[in-house]
């Protein structure tokens, strides 16, 4: 990993949603300081069990958590009860409570085995919780890995359920941690015609955020609907900066295997909005992509997609592709770059020989605008691509920093 300067993030409680804090349980947020410390591991939000067990002592509580919502190795929904913290309810995302389900699969209620709770599914037609789940709760805690991308659907969960909470009242909770995709911003901005659960806020394709200072972000920019806000507690990570190479203890989704995946994930996910496989039901899912009919003469490898778990029905199930393996390129070199890399895309393109089938429909949604497909299908380059993109992102920057809880 690259060994990078750590500085302690010391708990600074102050208010983010435009009033004045009245009591400590109105919000609870952290700033940045510059102090230099000895180097050490991050820590994650879940783990400081002081900083947060207090408030919740008495209170009844909904969960939004799945398979990483973890400190060591016991999850924070047991922690919760051990620590006689009365969970009602737990709200479980895309892919499901226990990490398990396929990208995109409808997800049913149902109850947790190990623990006989409620688990209400996000992820399918009910999306958005309704008020109706939440009755009764005095806080909704927010604990799940993100990695940092736009059409990475748990940030849109935590949206629609701090809408939820602003709506009812109910106190919202975010056990941050780190994002492993933090040390840049890039890409376009999502066009508002484009909305979506794959985007639903004016931001790049990479934000640049943990997902505590994204719910900051979301509240203060008046997101949430008829701009309201709702009552916001963060939990910030110690020993944490927007440039620490965090490794996930635990992949973060089924097809998002280890590192490298995770760091090409924004530049290679757009595979996903065309007719070429992106790796889903292989081994090397996010870091090969290929199609049957992409000219084997300059294909640089050979994969044949197959069912397996997150991906039972994978795209060009059982066909060969011919295309590219990106796991020939170091996971260091890969998070160096600190940049999309819009040439595998843009390559792929100009030498696939059925160019009007390539796209579908669903790569604007992915895009956020229909500009960076009419960009490729005009032969523009990569630099004159991006070039379109800085404005939007000098904006973009201007006002995350408001919002920033970790030094950069």
């Amino acid at each position: 990993m690259i060994k990078v300067k750590i500085f302690v993030v010391f708990l600074l409680f102050f208010q983010l949603n435009c009033t004045t804090a009245t009591s400590p349980e109105d919000t609870v947020e952290a700033g940045p300081e510059d102090t230099p410390a000895t180097v050490a591991d991050p820590e994650v939000g879940a783990a400081q069990l002081e900083a947060y067990l207090p408030a919740l002592a008495g209170k009844t509580v909904g969960v939004v958590v799945n398979h990483t919502s973890v400190v060591g190795d016991r999850h924070l929904v047991d922690i919760l009860l051990e620590n006689d913290i009365a969970v009602r309810s737990i709200f479980a995302p895309e892919h499901g409570f226990r990490g398990t389900a396929d990208a995109g699969q409808h997800l049913e209620d149902g109850k947790d085995p190990e623990t006989g709770l409620p688990v209400v599914s996000l992820y399918g037609k009910n999306r958005k919780p309704q008020t109706s789940q939440l009755e009764g709760l005095d806080w909704v805690i927010f604990d799940i890995q993100d990695v940092g991308a736009r059409f990475y659907t748990y940030i849109s969960t935590m949206h629609h359920v701090m809408d939820v909470c602003a709506e009812m009242g109910i106190q919202f909770m975010v056990l941050d941690r780190p994002n492993p995709n933090g040390h840049y911003v890039d890409g376009p901005i999502l066009d508002p015609e484009f909305k979506s659960f794959v985007g639903l806020d004016p931001i790049p394709v990479v934000h640049g955020m943990t997902v505590g200072e994204y719910a900051g972000m979301v509240n203060g920019e008046g997101w949430l609907t008829d701009g309201r806000t709702c009552k916001l507690t963060v939990i910030p990570c110690k020993n944490y900066t927007h440039q620490t190479a965090y490794e996930l203890p635990i992949s973060p989704s089924p097809n998002l295997p280890n590192m490298r995946s995770i760091y090409l994930y924004p530049s290679t996910c757009f595979f996903e909005g065309t007719i070429a496989s992106e790796g889903r039901g292989t081994d090397k899912q996010f870091q090969v992509y290929g199609h049957p009919d992409y000219p084997a003469d300059i294909a640089e490898y050979t994969f044949t997609p197959t069912p397996g778990p997150g991906a039972s029905n994978p795209k060009l199930k059982g066909e060969e592709c011919h295309g590219y393996d990106l796991t020939v390129i170091d996971t260091e070199t890969v998070r160096e770059q600190g940049q999309l890399n819009l040439s595998y895309l843009i390559d792929f393109y100009r030498n696939f020989p059925d160019k009007d089938k390539f796209f579908k429909k669903y790569f604007d949604t992915l895009a956020g605008g229909k500009d960076l497909r009419e960009q490729i299908i005009a032969g523009k380059t990569e630099a004159e691509i991006r070039a379109g993109w800085q404005e939007g992102l000098e904006k973009y920057r201007q006002i995350r920093q408001k919002y920033l809880l970790y030094p950069l």
